[in-house]
Formats: structure tokens, sequence, C-alpha cells
């Protein structure tokens, strides 16, 4: 609790007033957003379809599969999306089982994963960063309250006249 109770320290501060509400948005924003599709695809639920393979974008460290997705059962079609948990051995025009659970920018592979894992750490981070830094800032303006707290006089033990 001494973290909460005293920032010293430029990277401290740097951290608790840019890096936390960094973390909190990105968090949010990446793992909120598609935290419940993720879950309805773990548990087997959103619409089934298939997933043709168009082109692989690769970053730094992953690769994802971009293409399209048609339904099974009725007109849903989605365009230029990923394949989450993207099987092995996925070439251009290939095709593989997938759902679609309304996820912001893609579709989910049948076979599985852990993409749910990974939407529901970035989210638990998010929160975390929050929590963490309402309690900083709560603390802050409860210590400079106490500061600016007046003292009161001293009690005076002689008699009143």
């Amino acid at each position: 609790m001494s973290f909460l109770n005293t920032i010293n320290g430029w990277r401290t501060k740097a951290f608790v007033w840019i890096g936390l509400p960094v973390i909190a948005v990105a968090g949010l924003m990446a793992g909120a957003t598609d935290l419940v599709p993720a879950w309805q695809a773990k548990s087997g639920g959103g619409t089934l379809g298939t997933f043709t393979a168009v082109h692989e974008e690769c970053g730094r460290r992953n690769c994802e599969w971009r293409g399209t997705f048609v339904a099974d059962e009725g007109d849903a079609r989605r365009v230029d999306v990923i394949l989450y948990d993207a099987p092995d051995g996925v070439t251009p025009g290939a095709t593989a089982p997938a759902r679609d659970t309304g996820a912001r920018a893609g579709v989910f592979s049948t076979a599985g994963g852990s993409t749910y894992l990974l939407v529901t750490g970035l989210t638990l981070a998010g929160v975390a960063a929050v929590v963490a830094w309402v309690v900083i800032i709560v603390r802050a303006i409860r210590r400079r309250r106490e500061v600016a707290r007046p003292a009161t006089p001293p009690a005076s033990f002689a008699p009143s006249a």
C-alpha cells in the first residue's frame, strides 16, 4: 500500500497519470468489445458458416487470415474479416468451418482456440487499471484535503474570564 500512499519520482508519476489511463483505455477498447462474442464462440453459440481465406497479414509476432464468411443458413455474409484461432495449414482459397458471434473484426474457427482467454485478459487488465487509477486519485484528493484543512487551535486549560 505504500505505493498508493506516496507517489514520488517522475517514472511513478508518468505511470500513474499516463500509463494507467492508457492501459485502461486500450484494455477496455480492445477487450470489452469482443468479450461476449469470444465467449459465445467458446461455448458454441453464433451462426455457423464457412470462412474462405483470401490473404494472410503478418505483423511482428503473429499472422492472421483475412477472408470472407458465408453463413450456412440465410444470406449472412461478411467480407474482409479475420479468422480467429485459424487452424494450421490454411492457404489462400482454402475454406474452414467458422462461427459468427458478432465480433467486431472477425469470425471464430469452430476448431476452438484461446482467443477468448486473450480477450478476457485484456478486459481484466483494463478494469484493474481503471480501479487502480480511481483508488489513486481518491487517495490523492483525500491527502490534499487533509493538508489543506486548518489546524485546530490548541485547547486551553486556563479558566475563562
